[in-house]
């Protein structure tokens, strides 16, 4: 049986990427909102807009629809970051505008104790790559906020270059904080990763 764009598997040397299975959504939703609606990582990734609520039923409904919202020919748009056979987050893309091809990408590495360890970095070096040898992109973009320096520290050790700065723009515990844009086009990228 050939395998179907959507069922995808990336390995580094410490880090996999593959494909959500339906056995993984009862661990995944526990990362993601088992910490009573305030988890921690949710602090830095956009705390500014609320997670939104699920119950695992429509957290596996939501997932199933995201899947269905692709188009044959587009890779999976959400696969999860695995260490040591450990779920610990997901990377994801998504259309700014799609009819210009402008995609930005994230990640969520839901248990802390893997913060700091280089996986980030790894997950979506390997993530950037995979979606420019699918998609017919020239530019990924990866946004963030000021707070969170460790994003904006992955976005400048991938080769991403600052592309926008929208000055106190976010509001959060009451405290502005900048927007950030980075940006990598495809020549940028192969010039660092495909000499």
């Amino acid at each position: 049986m050939a395998q179907n764009i959507k069922d995808t598997v990336l390995q580094s040397e410490r880090v996999k990427l593959r494909s959500i299975m339906e056995e993984d959504l009862p661990v995944l939703y526990q990362l993601i909102y088992g910490n009573g609606g305030e988890p921690e990582w949710k602090r830095w990734d956009a705390p500014y807009y609320p997670l939104e609520p699920h119950t695992l039923d429509s957290y596996k409904s939501h997932e199933h629809a995201r899947k269905e919202r692709l188009a044959e020919e587009e890779p999976d748009s959400r696969l999860l970051i695995e260490v040591d056979g450990q779920i610990i987050g997901t990377v994801i893309y998504y259309w700014e505008h799609k009819p210009s091809l402008w995609l930005e990408v994230g990640i969520g590495i839901y248990n802390p104790s893997y913060w700091n360890g280089g996986y980030g970095t790894e997950a979506l070096t390997m993530w950037v790559d995979h979606l420019f040898r699918m998609l017919p992109i020239a530019r990924i973009g990866l946004t963030t906020w000021s707070k969170n320096e460790r994003m904006m520290k992955v976005g400048r050790k991938l080769g991403m270059k600052l592309e926008g700065r929208m000055r106190k723009c976010r509001i959060y515990e009451g405290e502005y904080y900048d927007s950030i844009r980075f940006g990598v086009l495809r020549e940028e990228w192969n010039k660092l990763y495909h000499v």
